[in-house]
């Protein structure tokens, strides 16, 4: 048995594509649409580990999506948990649970989905403004 990928729903294909490619960082993989079905799937995948992918599913007749509690989130480990959280809320993304321990973050793509970011290898000291901010909102 091989894990292949992990699907989610999104309500709006480019600001999804925005999110997760030039902000987070994963490249597109494939991507195939289906026109006699009115679907989208695109595929994303972390520079450094393209075989663990992500299947960002759009339905192109609008729909209101609403999450279960039976999915939690997506995690990606990064470099440097610092870097990556300032660059992304450079970008405009709020980190929902900040790296206070330089381990671990989260935030939320545009439909919601939680996503765990984790320092590789050893935690980084705490370092402002990060070790003295407070979360927001859900994550």
């Amino acid at each position: 048995m091989r894990y292949l990928h992990t699907m989610v729903r999104v309500s709006n294909l480019e600001e999804s594509l925005d999110f997760f490619c030039r902000k987070l960082g994963l490249i597109q993989q494939n991507r195939i649409d289906v026109e006699a079905g009115r679907f989208s799937l695109v595929f994303l995948a972390a520079p450094d580990n393209p075989e663990t992918q992500i299947e960002l599913t759009w339905n192109w007749d609008p729909e209101e999506l609403v999450g279960g509690r039976s999915f939690g989130h997506l995690a990606y480990g990064v470099k440097n948990i610092y870097e990556t959280c300032r660059r992304l809320a450079d970008a405009g993304v709020t980190i929902n649970r900040p790296p206070r321990d330089g381990h671990m973050a989260f935030i939320r793509s545009p439909d919601g989905i939680s996503i765990e970011l984790l320092q590789m290898g050893d935690r980084l000291p705490p370092e402002e403004p990060w070790a003295s901010m407070p979360n927001v909102g859900e994550w």
